[in-house]
């Protein structure tokens, strides 16, 4: 699903993967956490100007898990506001795996 702005100047669509992207590499730049590969589980959705986003995560051995969480959904959500202008619900973040 892609997010279109429109306005009298004209339209702006951010596709799929450039969110995808976006949440990425927000969720990446904390320390200690990388979003999984391969079967990752990374949904975006954005309606009404509204973002919803799930993720898996692996941590980094040490790391304090709640934290890094907490961490992340503030970086996704900041990045997505910033970025994309939406309000964003919630990001709701797993962490699958310890390495």
């Amino acid at each position: 699903m892609s997010y279109v702005v429109s306005d009298e100047g004209g339209s702006i669509v951010v596709t799929t993967e450039a969110l995808t992207e976006l949440v990425v590499g927000a969720a990446e730049a904390v320390d200690g956490a990388d979003v999984r590969r391969g079967r990752r589980r990374l949904e975006v959705d954005v309606a009404d100007g509204r973002a919803r986003v799930r993720l898996e995560l692996e941590a980094r051995y040490g790391v304090v898990l709640p934290r890094l969480a907490r961490d992340v959904q503030e970086r996704v959500a900041g990045a997505l506001a910033s970025m994309c202008g939406v309000d964003v619900e919630a990001v709701d973040v797993s962490v699958e795996a310890v390495a």
